[in-house]
């Protein structure tokens, strides 16, 4: 297996979206997406418009990717087939968007489910000052002053 990370494509939405469904925790259904307005065409605009996200492949196969809101400074998603988690691309996937956005902010945020792989996964990372956004879902922040 050699994962390779590079910036997505516009032919790249579809995998994105195979890849953001297939995951078990905080699974959202494409319906649920469309619904939040979240659709195939506004990702890929949003990869033509700007670098705003990133693939890990196995060979000719999409297993992972993330995702930033490069003018709200927000890590936006990043996600990794269930088959390739727990092998360092997450990590590299999220190092990476986390470059991307401080090369325009001080500090990152992003939103995850409280008490979650996720929400363990991210605070490893350096990410903290958790504040509580519901029941459900927290906001996490990272700054270059304690960027790992």
């Amino acid at each position: 297996m050699k994962i390779i990370i590079r910036p997505a494509a516009i032919d790249d939405v579809e995998a994105i979206f195979d890849v953001r469904t297939s995951v078990t925790e905080n699974h959202l259904s494409r319906e649920e997406m469309r619904q939040m307005g979240i659709t195939e065409s506004v990702v890929g605009a949003m990869i033509q418009h700007t670098p705003c996200a990133w693939v890990a492949t196995d060979g000719a196969s999409i297993v992972g990717f993330s995702m930033i809101l490069p003018d709200e400074g927000c890590l936006f998603a990043a996600f990794v087939l269930p088959a390739y988690q727990s092998r360092g691309i997450g990590r590299a996937l999220v190092t990476t968007a986390e470059a991307e956005l401080f090369k325009h902010h001080v500090t990152l945020w992003l939103e995850t489910a409280k008490n979650s792989r996720a929400e363990m996964f991210y605070t490893r990372l350096g990410w903290g000052n958790k504040k509580e956004i519901d029941k459900r879902d927290i906001r996490l922040e990272k700054s270059q002053n304690n960027a790992r």
